[in-house]
């Protein structure tokens, strides 16, 4: 993934936990702002692991969202790895993401689900 599409700064995360709409799964979290730019960040928590397996981890979900970023609508995304998204396969992580990412209905042209009442 490009560094134009990173977000680098702390106050840019702090603006997407702040501000997000949130989905959660058992691996990751994923946190969403709609914005006219598109960047993602990767949180990966020192609970995760040692340093070796953090950055493990944050390659492959870069791997993860490098070839849909052409599919997702413009905004802010933060991933926030669970301890147990050390553990999976890239496939699990990858299965994981798509299925935040549908809850959030956040893939060009998809609708949000409407909210039962």
């Amino acid at each position: 993934m490009q560094r134009q599409h990173r977000l680098s700064r702390n106050r840019q995360f702090s603006y997407v936990y702040r501000r997000g709409v949130k989905a959660s799964g058992r691996d990751l979290t994923l946190l969403y702002v709609k914005n006219m730019q598109q960047r993602i960040g990767i949180s990966v928590s020192k609970k995760v692991g040692c340093a070796v397996v953090r950055n493990h981890t944050k390659r492959r979900l870069r791997e993860c969202m490098r070839p849909q970023l052409s599919e997702l609508k413009n905004g802010l995304y933060v991933i926030v790895a669970h301890p147990a998204a050390a553990e999976r396969s890239f496939l699990q992580l990858q299965h994981s993401l798509n299925l935040l990412l549908h809850k959030l209905a956040l893939y060009r042209g998809e609708q949000p689900n409407p909210k039962p009442q």
